[in-house]
């Protein structure tokens, strides 16, 4: 029986690396770095000219624009006008960029907090880069700068965009000095169960998909180990979550996300989010029973919106890329290549979330982009504002002033 064992595991592994084999991409942005940048600098701002000078030299560029592409894959600081004792730090998902915190992180300076986003190792320069990064790597820069940020503010919030969710959830059950978690569409579970696989193919094939890179603020492309580690973060967090969590969190998840289980990590929000000002926002019709739930439908047709989607929650309608009439268009969207073709070519497009099926009082020959906007963002910052108040820490200035 073990020889036999062993005979399949072979015939398998050598199967997958001659596939592998067969369609290595070719170019520079599937080629790795020599190495990731280092991330624990002495101060963030010592962090944040590093990280740029390691991209200016390192990433794949897209277009001639190269200073336009190195500024969107930036990690940054935004500080208010006025001196504060509080702040946040935002982690974005796989494969993404900082740029997916360029609404929400204006937005929270506006309200006085010090906001600092973070780069990934393996991020903002090229997939292949995604090759090299360990666990260890995005445990330890999520840990090491929420304590670089803690010693400067005495309200510390934690926000987080799918990984990046995992990320500062599992850092939040481990860190008394976070005041509480501002999470967008957290991966807890994916939607797929083939995900827990990519720990095993990662020793035998490099990447899970390979596609023109045209995106200058995300990956097209996703290595094994990407996804690798994607796991690993969920595994660890719902381990996590089997404990409460008694800080205020806010969850903002669409019931047709094709990434996420949206339901199940819904019911993680009823059972391990125990605070009673935590607040979920449930963009879709079927919302949990929990009456620490707001919910808004998708079914938008004067904004021809037909459902949500995963990265739909994070920008405003007026951002110039992906706002609702920005200028990058995602048509990748699990439609036939005829349709997707017609979107790119300037066809009216509805909007929605990779993969959606119109239902039948909807017309089937709809051509459909990413729904790459959030209709409702004014009531989310509305909410985020008022979960933030009524959690304000009385810090020693705070108290002087009262």
């Amino acid at each position: 029986m073990k020889k036999l064992t062993y005979l399949i595991l072979f015939i398998i592994s050598s199967t997958l690396l001659l596939v592998a084999c067969a369609n290595r991409p070719v170019g520079i942005a599937f080629e790795p770095s020599s190495a990731l940048p280092e991330y624990k600098q002495s101060s963030f701002s010592l962090y944040l000219n590093e990280t740029k000078q390691w991209l200016a030299e390192n990433r794949a560029y897209l277009t001639d624009n190269t200073r336009h592409e190195l500024i969107l894959n930036s990690p940054y600081e935004l500080r208010p006008k006025q001196k504060t004792t509080k702040g946040v730090l935002l982690v974005h998902g796989l494969g993404d960029s900082p740029y997916s915190f360029i609404d929400i992180s204006r937005t929270l300076q506006k309200q006085g907090f010090l906001v600092r986003t973070i780069l990934l190792p393996g991020h903002g320069s090229k997939p292949a880069d995604l090759m090299l990064p360990t666990l260890s790597d995005w445990q330890s820069i999520v840990s090491y700068h929420t304590k670089l940020m803690a010693n400067e503010v005495d309200e510390l919030w934690l926000g987080g965009y799918s990984t990046g969710g995992n990320l500062v959830t599992s850092e939040a059950y481990r860190n008394d000095k976070v005041t509480g978690l501002l999470l967008f569409s957290p991966a807890f579970q994916a939607t797929s169960d083939a995900v827990k696989y990519a720990p095993i193919a990662n020793w035998f094939i490099d990447w899970v998909d390979v596609d023109p890179e045209t995106n200058i603020t995300r990956y097209e492309s996703l290595p094994t180990n990407g996804a690798a580690l994607y796991y690993q973060t969920s595994e660890i967090v719902r381990d996590d979550l089997a404990k409460p969590f008694n800080k205020p969190v806010l969850m903002v998840l669409s019931e047709t996300d094709s990434v996420v289980d949206s339901q199940t990590t819904a019911g993680y929000f009823t059972q391990s989010f125990t605070h009673p000002n935590s607040l979920l926002i449930w963009y879709g019709g079927n919302p949990p029973q929990d009456k620490r739930t707001i919910s808004h439908t998708m079914k938008l047709p004067q904004y021809r919106i037909s459902a949500g989607s995963h990265m739909g929650p994070l920008f405003s309608p007026n951002n110039p890329r992906y706002g609702q009439f920005g200028n990058t268009r995602i048509c990748n969207n699990g439609q036939s290549e005829e349709k997707e073709a017609l979107c790119y070519q300037g066809t009216k497009p509805w909007f929605s979330g990779w993969g959606y099926q119109a239902a039948n009082n909807e017309a089937n020959n709809n051509v459909y982009a990413r729904l790459t906007w959030n209709p409702y963002y004014d009531e989310l910052v509305s909410q985020m504002t008022k979960l933030i108040r009524s959690t304000a820490v009385d810090s020693p200035s705070n108290v002087a002033s009262k």
